[in-house]
């Protein structure tokens, strides 16, 4: 009988509670700034966090689902490159655009201490520190474009112009043509 009454009283409360969807840093963000996006969620396959399987899980094209990456310049520190989801970055156009000489990928067990996020959740807005961010040029072929929203299984879907000014982002070319 304990059970029975345990159970009565859980599911009304995880009824409550189930499908709300939390907001992140980046949702907090952009409310504070009253910009337009929509949180867009998705299943969540742990062996695969790439770009790709997000915009085949969205039903979305790859070259509108932007991952974002996290690097460190040999003279301006860390910096942040968005670029379409099977694209791959040019390090050397990463370095010459925030004014390095060099640049690289910062280590997996670094991101969330710089940024507050995880690999595969990983947003340019909303992040620890106001890091320079650099997204690549086709961001502005399109209407919206979708970015991690900090959170794996969630993205945000928003006007790229949108996007630049909120994290006053240069829009520039990043990927190997």
């Amino acid at each position: 009988m304990r059970h029975f009454v345990v159970i009565l009283v859980l599911i009304p409360f995880l009824q409550v509670n189930y499908f709300e969807m939390k907001k992140t840093n980046a949702a907090r963000l952009l409310d504070s700034k009253k910009i337009a996006y929509e949180l867009v969620e998705y299943h969540v396959d742990e062996v695969d966090l790439s770009a790709t399987h997000v915009a085949e899980s969205l039903g979305q094209n790859v070259e509108q689902v932007f991952k974002t990456l996290v690097l460190r310049g040999n003279k301006t520190g860390v910096f942040v490159a968005v670029i379409p989801g099977a694209a791959e970055l040019n390090l050397k156009k990463a370095a010459k655009i925030s004014e390095n000489k060099s640049a690289e990928m910062v280590l997996m067990k670094e991101l969330l201490g710089l940024t507050g996020y995880i690999r595969g959740a990983c947003s340019p807005m909303g992040m620890k520190k106001p890091y320079p961010i650099f997204i690549h040029e086709t961001c502005m072929n399109f209407e919206t474009i979708f970015v991690s929203a900090g959170k794996r299984g969630m993205q945000i879907k928003i006007n790229p112009k949108d996007m630049v000014v909120c994290t006053g982002a240069q829009v520039a070319d990043l990927i190997d043509s």
